[in-house]
């Protein structure tokens, strides 16, 4: 069969055509109903099981090679016969479209990315669809933790297992410790979802950046470090940072991040409700437990994640107040922010 399909794919290489009329006889020959292709395609049914992927991987190749070497055959005498559609563009459209611009929150994502690139860290994806183990389970939730109620996650079934769409990228970082060796140095992008109503200030759907460092010897001062660093090539090299105590199961110790309000330069505004601080992420050491669920030693390795939202980081950057303009697709928003691209 193989031997067949190997001579059928030399003679069509080599067919050649004076006229469109032979070109069609071609196509008739090689691509119709009882043309040669589909000749090979009912001599199919007898090849062995153990070859069919193969053989059928050969038959489709020969299928795509045939179309377009018929194709470029008619293309030939069509250019032939009027010059001009050699410059002619069938794909432009009847009157000028306006050039479109990125996303404001592709563009302060890509710049995030950027930040952290420069730090060492590479970028990390996952399923949106995932399972209630890589989102909560090994991130040390407790079986009764509110998230796992409806009012917060999308669960798409419950069983045999809890099949949910994401709450948060962290099932990202599960998923390359299950699977890599420290040290890991790690953002992890993507949008996520939660049961929530749609609001000026939440959204059923937002994009988050979270990230990940596991090796010998991590502490928090590494954390505050790099935190700083972000905040200030984010925002500006006048920004502070502030660490508040806080909880997350994942992390332990767990703190809240925030920046001085770069409106009013920390003396207090509207914006920062007069005190002066804006926060912009959640932060902490890995918590040991997590590092024991996803096979990694505790007692050799520790190691710092921090996560925030895209949309909060872009309110901040450009002071846009309401979050479903993000996702309205209104061209005269996105228009201002042609100027950032």
């Amino acid at each position: 069969m193989l031997e067949k399909i190997k001579a059928l794919r030399e003679e069509i290489a080599s067919a050649t055509a004076s006229s469109l009329e032979e070109v069609e006889q071609l196509r008739i020959k090689y691509l119709s109903k009882k043309g040669a292709l589909t000749a090979l395609m009912n001599d199919f049914r007898t090849v062995a099981p153990e070859l069919k992927r193969e053989v059928g991987q050969k038959i489709n190749e020969l299928k795509n090679f045939a179309g377009e070497h018929i194709n470029s055959l008619k293309e030939s005498f069509a250019t032939a016969e009027d010059p001009g559609l050699e410059e002619l563009d069938l794909t432009r459209t009847a009157t000028p479209g306006c050039v479109g611009t990125r996303h404001p929150l592709s563009l302060v994502k890509n710049e995030m990315l950027n930040i952290f690139a420069s730090m060492g860290f590479t970028i990390a994806e996952g399923p949106e669809v995932e399972d209630d183990w890589h989102v909560f389970e090994s991130l040390n939730f407790p079986p009764d933790h509110p998230a796992r109620d409806m009012q917060d996650t999308f669960f798409i079934s419950r069983n045999p297992a809890d099949i949910l769409l994401r709450t948060h990228t962290s099932s990202v970082q599960t998923r390359v410790m299950e699977h890599a060796q420290p040290p890991i140095r790690i953002v992890c992008p993507g949008r996520v979802y939660r049961n929530e109503a749609i609001s000026a200030r939440a959204h059923c759907f937002f994009h988050q950046v979270e990230g990940l460092y596991i090796d010998k010897n991590v502490s928090f001062a590494d954390l505050k470090q790099v935190l700083l660093t972000f905040a200030r090539q984010m925002f500006g090299p006048q920004t502070k940072i502030r660490l508040r105590p806080s909880y997350f199961p994942f992390t332990e110790p767990s703190a809240e991040m925030d920046i001085s309000c770069d409106i009013c330069g920390g003396k207090g505004c509207a914006f920062c409700k007069g005190t002066g601080w804006v926060e912009i992420l959640g932060c902490g050491m890995v918590d040991p437990n997590v590092l024991k669920a996803c096979g990694i030693d505790p007692e050799i390795y520790s190691g710092y994640a921090f996560g925030m939202g895209i949309e909060r980081i872009t309110n901040l950057k450009y002071k846009v107040k309401d979050l479903r303009m993000f996702s309205e697709n209104d061209v005269r928003f996105l228009r201002e922010f042609e100027s950032a691209h």
